[in-house]
């Protein structure tokens, strides 16, 4: 038994040595043209980027090429140092991308705001050899940087875009181009991803949910309790009633929940704005609040204003249900969870969506069934009386 654990813990460690050199020579074994060599090289996280470097301690240069596979001609690249902050405004930006003639463009931005389009200008610090290459779908910044004595650690962000008439476009805001920063130990050759991604990723995710079980699946499902179980009003009573009226309160609450994160995460996002959806879900959240209002307005079923709220509570609910749907599905698109997610929801709506097509052609038929009993009963009633008549 004590043999088997020392052959076991030995493999373990041997696939641990072994997947590490593998990691390492990944990287490493990277050959530039011209005979360019450099001592340390990183895979960064996302974006299909790599960062190599020599860095001198002693004087603070860092020679650095920054490379991106999988790049088209109608892209653009860029990688910054952010000497203030972690974020993309403060960047130092080494930019790329080939001209319509063809030649490769390499060039300084400092970016200032967002929705920048990356113009032409001076960095804090002197930058020389700029130059950058394309080729095999791979596009490369070269650059000597002078940073100066003691900055070891530096914030890095990386990105890269379209382009439309040689100007760089703005990036995406989802997926890996939210995600492309973080630190770089120029000594240790280490870099680390942004702390605060992960929080934003969090929070992205806690937002998703929440609003896709309440406005998504809890509203709908609250308004098919209301539809089709007040057929069996003789039998359950009231209860369809309370369990609608429960379902929907649950769910704008919950909603609320994530509508208040969908506002944290545009306040941390300054410059990242999803029209659509933001505006989409206002609206939600004002007809939701509406509904919410409706129960305390209800009137008495005989009251004469009752029709009109109806109306008024149908027109609120189905819209909510539809325009609920609809930025469900916007929100996939923003957030890319995954085909998986995506598709359980759907199934879910799909499921929603049959049973209310069955319970509706069930609904039709008892009414229709009772209403002929009615009249049946009617008809009844009135002959009996006109034979008695014509007896007497």
């Amino acid at each position: 038994m004590g043999e088997m654990l020392n052959i076991v813990l030995f493999v373990s460690v041997l696939v641990c040595v072994v997947s590490s050199s593998f990691a390492q020579q990944a990287c490493g074994k990277y050959s530039f043209s011209e005979n360019r060599q450099f001592d340390s090289c990183i895979d960064l996280p996302v974006l299909n980027s790599f960062i190599h470097y020599n860095y001198e301690s002693s004087s603070g240069k860092l020679d650095v090429a920054f490379r991106r596979t999988g790049m088209t001609a109608s892209s653009w690249i860029a990688w910054a140092i952010n000497p203030t902050a972690t974020g993309m405004v403060g960047s130092q930006a080494l930019v790329a991308y080939q001209q319509a003639d063809g030649k490769m463009k390499a060039y300084t931005s400092p970016v200032t705001q967002y929705k920048t389009s990356l113009e032409e200008g001076k960095l804090s610090f002197e930058v020389s050899d700029l130059t950058a290459t394309f080729a095999k779908n791979e596009m490369t910044i070269f650059a000597t940087l002078a940073l100066g004595k003691g900055n070891t650690t530096v914030n890095q962000v990386w990105q890269e875009g379209h382009l439309s008439d040689n100007v760089p476009q703005m990036h995406s805001t989802s997926g890996g181009n939210v995600q492309s920063m973080g630190k770089l130990d120029l000594l240790s050759g280490t870099a680390s991803s942004s702390g605060g991604g992960n929080s934003k990723k969090r929070d992205r995710n806690i937002h998703g949910i929440l609003n896709a079980v309440s406005w998504g699946v809890m509203m709908p499902a609250g308004a098919i309790f209301a539809r089709y179980l007040k057929v069996f009003k003789p039998s359950l009573g009231p209860t369809w009633f309370y369990l609608h009226v429960g379902c929907q309160a649950s769910a704008y609450i919950i909603g609320v929940a994530g509508w208040g994160t969908g506002l944290k995460l545009g306040s941390e996002s300054a410059g990242i704005e999803y029209s659509t959806h933001r505006n989409i879900g206002i609206a939600l959240f004002c007809l939701g609040t509406l509904q919410a209002f409706a129960l305390l307005l209800r009137p008495k079923p005989d009251h004469k204003y009752r029709i009109f709220w109806n109306i008024y509570h149908h027109a609120c609910g189905y819209t909510v249900i539809i325009l609920s749907v609809v930025n469900i599905f916007k929100g996939f698109q923003i957030l890319k969870p995954g085909d998986a997610w995506k598709h359980a929801y759907t199934g879910i709506i799909i499921a929603l969506g049959a049973i209310a097509v069955v319970l509706e052609g069930f609904t039709w038929i008892i009414v229709i069934k009772r209403k002929r009993e009615e009249n049946s009963d009617k008809i009844f009633g009135n002959g009996a009386n006109g034979y008695s008549g014509r007896r007497a």
